[in-house]
């Protein structure tokens, strides 16, 4: 179905692979298209409960293909590509983990701090090198280094345009966890397994509520924690999760 990217469905888990991987990854017209049709299948797909992006063999992703790059009008451009990837990974109530595997430059940089959960192989170097061809931070860059990092460590970041280590990433709190490249598959697999067991119902609705946190008052959480108690206590997982605590046993939740 698909020409520049790998799509599979397993146990629950949705696998995007980024797939041009001579060209590192990079969005040309086709991948970005591409992308976003398999994000929104995920969102629609009963079947799938959890997410990962990664990207095939040395890269994870190296933003947009120069090649490919239009010469007018990039803020079209952003508006057709990237902005939708964005607001389709933070939006869909479905937990996403990045399996960080490679290089992730521009907007290849920008995806991971989308996701919910980054697990990044030792190798991995992160920059944000659009002011290196004199450009902004796009792909919500601009949002998440802030809320991250802090304003002036986010200046550094985005306006110096210097690369760093998934180690200094992670002190940084922009990645959760580091690894070796040989243990990245397993790791990777651990959380997202453990997230597609889990009250998928629930973990959406905390993400929903996360998500606006930042722009939320005390008051405004209160009330979205209320309404987040009261859909999820409706929830099948609900039922089967005190169920199982009374009969102590394990839950087998569904995502209902």
């Amino acid at each position: 179905m698909y020409n520049s990217l790998l799509y599979e469905v397993k146990d629950g888990i949705a696998t995007i692979t980024l797939n041009r991987p001579d060209r590192y990854n990079a969005f040309d017209n086709e991948l970005s298209a591409e992308f976003i049709n398999a994000l929104k299948k995920t969102q629609y797909d009963p079947e799938v409960r959890v997410i990962v992006i990664t990207g095939a063999g040395k890269a994870f992703c190296s933003g947009q293909d120069l090649k490919d790059a239009p010469k007018h009008n990039l803020g079209e451009s952003v508006a057709k590509r990237y902005n939708p990837m964005i607001r389709l990974i933070t939006g869909i109530p479905k937990p996403f983990v990045c399996r960080l595997n490679g290089v992730a430059a521009g907007a290849g940089a920008s995806i991971p701090l989308a996701c919910d959960y980054v697990v990044a192989a030792e190798n991995v170097r992160m920059v944000w090198a659009f002011v290196n061809i004199g450009l902004v931070t796009d792909s919500g860059s601009s949002w998440f280094l802030p809320r991250l990092v802090g304003r002036q460590k986010a200046f550094e970041l985005a306006c110096l345009g210097d690369s760093i280590t998934a180690k200094e990433a992670q002190q940084m709190g922009l990645i959760n966890q580091v690894v070796a490249h040989e243990e990245l598959d397993a790791e990777v697999q651990k959380i997202a397994g453990k997230l597609a067991k889990s009250a998928t119902k629930a973990i959406g609705l905390m993400k929903r509520m996360l998500n606006r946190s930042f722009e939320s008052s005390l008051e405004e959480a209160l009330e979205q924690e209320m309404w987040g108690q009261e859909i999820a206590g409706r929830s099948e997982d609900y039922a089967e999760g005190t169920n199982a605590f009374n009969e102590k046993r394990s839950p087998v939740f569904k995502g209902k």
